[in-house]
């Protein structure tokens, strides 16, 4: 399945929920305020879901929040299954912590779309390492920041200017003045608010 590249409020649009894909633009100014019936025609009429479509629903939504393939999406969901615990909160847990979301929570940069663009332009340090993979895992003690050659980049100088609007969650640790972070902890489930319910996507696959 190819990655979709529409109209990002499409997609909220069509779940009825704002899935914080423009990151702030979706509370200053979102498309689903004006017009929150579905995309296309209208429908004669309304039909009830089923219970499978309601579980494919959440999972489309959790997939489409962390801008990952299926293929992708059914990796982390057979890695949670085999982590000790509950495998919904261990699969939020792995898709919080691609350092794609941990940039994009950090505030350094506006959206997750974003935060990927930044990663894969090289501009993020990952232990003093450089590194353009989005999907890399992090771990609680990982030291993130920007290369020397970054720092003089548009993408830093807007970064910077804008961090005093963030607020970085409790699981993450951030220095606005170095534009550095650090990852504390692995996210606990109450930390991470998401507009998917992680349980009914482990229903959908366990069918």
């Amino acid at each position: 399945m190819a990655r979709y590249t529409g109209p990002n409020c499409r997609l909220c649009r069509r779940y009825g929920d704002k899935l914080m894909l423009k990151g702030d633009k979706c509370v200053t100014k979102c498309t689903l305020d004006k017009r929150p019936q579905p995309p296309g025609p209208p429908a004669a009429r309304r039909r009830k879901l089923s219970d499978r479509a309601l579980q494919l629903r959440e999972k489309q939504k959790a997939r489409i929040t962390y801008g990952v393939l299926e293929k992708q999406f059914v990796d982390y969901y057979e890695e949670a299954v085999r982590l000790p615990g509950v495998t919904g909160t261990n699969l939020v847990t792995l898709l919080e912590l691609r350092l794609d979301n941990v940039i994009y929570k950090l505030g350094f940069a506006d959206s997750l779309k974003a935060a990927r663009q930044v990663v894969r332009h090289g501009h993020i340090m990952l232990n003093g390492r450089k590194t353009d993979i989005p999907s890399a895992r992090t771990k609680a003690g990982d030291v993130l920041g920007w290369t020397a050659n970054s720092k003089k980049s548009e993408q830093y100088k807007f970064a910077k200017e804008n961090m005093s609007n963030k607020q970085a969650p409790v699981w993450l640790t951030v220095d606005a003045e170095q534009m550095t972070g650090r990852v504390m902890s692995p996210p606990a489930i109450a930390d991470t608010p998401s507009k998917f319910d992680p349980a009914v996507i482990v229903e959908y696959y366990s069918r």
